[in-house]
């Protein structure tokens, strides 16, 4: 029966909550161990030490141990001293080390250094300035028919590379439906094996196409000389469908592309550069079928002024009852 009682004992100790545990210690005290001290009477070492204290005046000649006291009086007072608790130490300031000197904060910075460090830090996205492919300051002389020229020979050796000059306003209507339907999914129509018709490859497959998603990214302006119309670097990515359900923002794209807008001020051209990931599954030539499907889709005052741009803008909204693939895959082949 006792270790019956045992066990409940240590059961019940073991599931104490927090809070029966907090009472059991709402009455204990906590004491700064800096602020005790002990002080003995002095009266009661005194009537201690008596006899021997007058054995120690007759042994120097004096008549009592008052007449001792007063002459060792400064000699007592200095053990005292020496001796005595001091009831509050503070433990002394260290003396700052040259590491841990006070930290002054620094000036603040005059307007030329302001303005020398405003240019680095606008110039902090990752995308690569058109500086880095052509001279800008040479090419700004030049008439807007030499510079599509110059930019398309600057990308005809790489087979993995896309590139077109895109006019400004037209740039300007794509953007500005960018900003507003920012992913949008594509059909690149799958070639037909050798002896298949485009039907026949129809037929095994009710799409027919295989389906990308795209999506659009702003970045501060790659220029480290923004206007009033370079005030940004947009982007595009192109990831096979399937791998964007499978990774998520993780999926490897196949393309991406860049747009410049260095010389969209005084040319009225935005330049665009892709480049096409080798050994991606996609070709060169897939990828300008679905880079040149963004203008048809994202022109609404252009090609995508009609159904094209509804079916961008249901996209958008989640409209999947009036969504349709196959009208999708219709439109994209409209020019």
């Amino acid at each position: 029966m006792s270790s019956l009682r045992s066990v409940a004992f240590k059961s019940f100790s073991r599931s104490q909550t927090p809070f029966a545990r907090f009472q059991q210690r709402r009455w204990a005290q906590v004491h700064d161990v800096r602020f005790l001290a002990t002080h003995r009477d002095p009266n009661q070492v005194l009537d201690k030490y008596r006899s021997k204290l007058n054995q120690k005046a007759q042994k120097e000649g004096f008549e009592s141990v008052e007449s001792l006291k007063e002459a060792h009086k400064e000699k007592i007072d200095k053990l005292r001293r020496e001796a005595s608790t001091i009831l509050t130490p503070e433990p002394p300031a260290p003396s700052p080390s040259p590491s841990q000197k006070p930290h002054t904060p620094p000036p603040p910075p005059s307007p030329q250094t302001s303005q020398s460090q405003a240019p680095s830090e606008k110039n902090s996205t990752p995308i690569k300035a058109l500086s880095s492919y052509l001279d800008v300051e040479k090419i700004r002389a030049l008439p807007p028919k030499e510079i599509e020229a110059l930019w398309r020979l600057r990308h005809a050796s790489n087979p993995h590379s896309i590139c077109a000059v895109i006019p400004l306003e037209t740039y300007q209507r794509i953007v500005a439906a960018a900003r507003q339907n920012p992913q949008f999914i594509l059909p690149l129509p799958r070639t037909p094996t050798e002896g298949q018709d485009t039907a026949a490859a129809a037929a095994e497959d009710n799409t027919g196409a295989d389906i990308h998603f795209l999506q659009w990214a702003f970045h501060p302006p790659a220029s480290s000389v923004p206007s009033a119309v370079n005030t940004h670097t947009s982007t595009i990515i192109f990831t096979p469908l399937a791998a964007y359900k499978l990774h998520g923002s993780f999926a490897q794209p196949h393309t991406t592309i860049t747009h410049h807008l260095d010389l969209a001020e005084e040319k009225g051209l935005v330049l665009m550069h892709g480049q096409v990931m080798p050994d991606s599954g996609v070709s060169t030539t897939e990828a300008t079928w679905l880079v040149s499907c963004v203008q048809r889709f994202y022109d609404f005052g252009g090609q995508a002024s009609g159904r094209k741009g509804e079916l961008l803008r249901m996209f958008t909204r989640g409209d999947v009852q009036n969504f349709k693939i196959e009208e999708l895959m219709t439109e994209a082949e409209k020019l």
